[in-house]
C-alpha cells in the first residue's frame, strides 16, 4: 500500500470494474475518498485486518493486470507525445509525434 498514490488511483480508473464490489468499495474509500483503515472497517463492518487484505489483493490484480496489459503506461505515452504535438509549430515533428501515437495503439 506504500505505492504511488496517484499511479494507483489511475490503475483504479482503468482496471477497477475486474475488482470484486468490494475491493472497489475499500480501494475508492481509502485512495478516493482518504479514510483511515479503522474508517472504512466501521463503514464497511469488516475488521481493519480485513480493510488492508482487501486494498492489498485489489492492488496485486490493479498491479497484474497493468503488467500484462500496460493500458496506463501506453495511455501516459500518448499522452505525452499529444502534448508535444500541440506545442510544436514545426510539421515534420508533428507527423513524427502523430505516427508515433499511432504505433502506440
Amino acid at each position: 500500500m506504500n505505492q504511488d498514490r496517484a499511479y494507483i488511483c489511475r490503475l483504479i480508473d482503468i482496471y477497477g470494474k475486474v475488482l470484486s464490489e468490494r475491493q472497489r468499495d475499500v480501494v475508492d474509500l481509502y485512495y478516493n475518498e482518504d479514510l483511515s483503515l479503522a474508517e472504512i472497517s466501521e463503514n464497511c463492518g469488516i475488521t481493519r485486518q480485513g480493510v488492508r487484505d482487501a486494498i492489498k489483493h485489489a492492488i496485486e490484480t490493479l498491479t497484474s493486470l497493468e503488467s500484462s496489459l500496460g493500458f496506463s503506461a501506453k495511455s501516459e505515452s500518448i499522452s505525452q507525445l499529444a502534448t508535444k504535438i500541440g506545442a510544436s509549430d514545426d510539421v515534420n515533428e508533428i507527423h513524427r509525434l502523430a505516427e508515433s501515437i499511432i504505433g502506440e495503439l
